[in-house]
């Protein structure tokens, strides 16, 4: 009989008496994992910051995401944490040298962490409304299969041939102590910038976004970012991952004794691109944005050419621009 794994999307079935990954009913209300690890909350001091969600009304802090979680489940994330951790510490290196797919179980963890906090709090206010919850086949299928990955954690679950997400490690120079965390869960997307590295995330885009990057990633290889830098290919990601107008696919098998998933490759139908048109003046609002911190409006960003400026490279010889020689504050 082939292997069976819980699916919370099948039925959308949530419940805070049930680990959010295995399934498992739990014995009590305190089997708990805080969405984000514990000691990272602790490094940064982020327990009780604030944690704004998706609606931007309603808000909890970090330290109050939790997700039900069974004692195996919270053991296999504990060693993954100190893995992770001890990686974080030794900075970019580490971070750059850690299995990809043990950093794309990692943040998955925050990522679907945040997403069962929106599902919970849509959910909740749908039924204030005397309404029945519901979400669409296509999400159902996407985030049930990034459930299924995220079960490779503690199940046999495999990956084989190309990857299912793009995950980068660029050098990054910031001010002590910073922590600059995004996510899109809704998206599956994440970046986190700290003093030493920088992390960007799509973790379902069958590397695709990777790809289309890959040119800007060559050019900055391993040289330390300014922030303002980080902050426009933390945008670059963002805006094609927006863009894209194909939704990732997957072959999986699943036998008695594992399941196995291979990302396919992005591919248009007939007429179609991977990905739609750039608009520089939607781009330029995702640069507003992200450019928040150094107080970059319209009128700087765009100039009368139609071309956004760049922190990256040159806009007319696509030279890097050195780190070295951007004045912005860090």
């Amino acid at each position: 009989m082939p292997l069976e794994l819980y699916n919370p999307f099948e039925n959308l079935h949530f419940d805070d008496a049930i680990c959010f990954l295995s399934g498992t009913e739990l014995k009590n209300q305190d089997e708990k994992i805080t969405v984000f690890p514990e000691w990272l909350l602790d490094k940064f001091n982020y327990r009780k910051r604030k944690f704004i969600l998706m609606d931007t009304v309603n808000s909890t802090t970090y330290g109050e995401l939790k997700l039900p979680c069974s004692t195996e489940v919270k053991l296999a994330y504990d060693t993954l944490d100190e893995e992770v951790k001890i990686a974080f510490e030794k900075g970019y290196e580490g971070m750059k040298n850690l299995d990809d797919t043990k950093l794309f179980l990692w943040i998955g963890r925050i990522i679907y962490g945040v997403l069962y906090y929106e599902i919970e709090q849509e959910r909740a206010r749908i039924q204030r409304q005397e309404r029945e919850f519901g979400m669409s086949p296509v999400l159902k299928k996407r985030y049930g299969m990034f459930h299924l990955m995220l079960q490779s954690l503690i199940s046999p679950v495999c990956f084989e041939g190309q990857k299912a997400w793009s995950i980068s490690i660029v050098k990054l120079k910031y001010s002590q102590e910073v922590f600059n965390h995004r996510d899109d869960a809704i998206n599956l997307m994440f970046s986190l910038g700290v003093n030493g590295f920088g992390i960007i995330a799509c973790l379902q885009d069958n590397g695709g976004i990777t790809a289309e990057n890959e040119d800007i990633l060559k050019k900055i290889g391993n040289q330390e970012l300014h922030p303002v830098q980080f902050e426009e290919l933390c945008a670059r990601f963002l805006y094609l991952n927006y863009l894209k107008q194909v939704q990732a696919d997957f072959k999986v098998n699943f036998t008695d004794e594992k399941a196995t998933i291979e990302a396919l490759p992005l591919k248009a139908p007939l007429h179609k691109s991977v990905f739609t048109v750039w608009d520089n003046t939607m781009f330029e609002q995702v640069l507003e944005d992200y450019w928040t911190p150094w107080a970059l409006t319209k009128k700087d960003i765009m100039k009368e050419s139609g071309l956004p400026i760049s922190f990256l490279e040159d806009p007319y010889t696509f030279e890097f621009i050195d780190p070295n020689s951007i004045s912005l504050a860090y």
